[in-house]
């Protein structure tokens, strides 16, 4: 598990470094070269989120008695990527000195308060745009627990489906036997009557032999 978490380091370590070159040099870049850099930084920060997550389930493997050491880097790598984080938000609305100085030109004060009033505008639309970054996050997140527990009704429908079909089989099985019973059961009936007719009759063919022996003895005697 250590070496997994360790790779991750390494991974989590080229990465930021990266990252912090590339908000280094997003000041000093100015239209679709800033806007495709600010892309790929966010993009890289996405990266570096997914690693950190990965690293926190990595640290919930580790033995007790281990964990504590892996936590505390875990720690102070969640607070370095807030720090990149904060330093790439400011290098969004920053300016290099040549671009300052072609957006004041020569207004002097004027072009100074255009200038602040323009970061502030764009600090706020980057905010705005933060928090529908956030929302689309939260939406997207919603939305795969929504089909995750979609899957597992259907799992469960499917699976209550086939118990009904096993308890639907099973009654009709309890039928079956309850009939089969029910034809044993008269059959055994008909053989029982049938041996007591056939005791019955035995014991009355018995009783009229007996009493017919009795008889010719008694003649016999009687004739004497």
């Amino acid at each position: 598990m250590s070496s997994d978490f360790e790779s991750y380091e390494q991974d989590f370590g080229t990465l930021t470094a990266e990252i912090t070159n590339k908000i280094g040099r997003i000041p000093k870049l100015g239209g679709e070269e800033k806007t495709q850099l600010v892309l790929n930084v966010d993009k890289q920060l996405e990266e570096v989120r997914e690693l950190l997550e990965q690293m926190d389930l990595e640290v919930r493997e580790i033995p007790v008695q281990s964990r504590g050491m892996y936590s505390n880097r875990l720690k102070s790598y969640k607070q370095e990527v807030e720090k990149l984080e904060k330093d790439f938000k400011r290098s969004r609305i920053a300016y290099s000195d040549e671009v300052r100085n072609d957006l004041l030109g020569d207004g002097g004060s004027s072009s100074e308060g255009q200038l602040i009033k323009l970061r502030e505008e764009r600090a706020h639309l980057l905010d705005n745009t933060e928090r529908l970054e956030r929302s689309s996050r939260r939406l997207e997140a919603g939305y795969q627990i929504a089909v995750e527990t979609e899957q597992v009704g259907q799992e469960v429908l499917a699976n209550l489906h086939g118990d009904r079909e096993k308890i639907q089989r099973a009654r009709e099985r309890l039928r079956e036997t309850d009939t089969n019973l029910g034809k044993s059961s008269r059959i055994l009936t008909g053989m029982l009557r049938r041996i007591i007719q056939n005791r019955v009759l035995i014991f009355v063919l018995g009783a009229i032999i007996l009493l017919t022996i009795i008889l010719a003895i008694y003649f016999n005697l009687r004739g004497r």
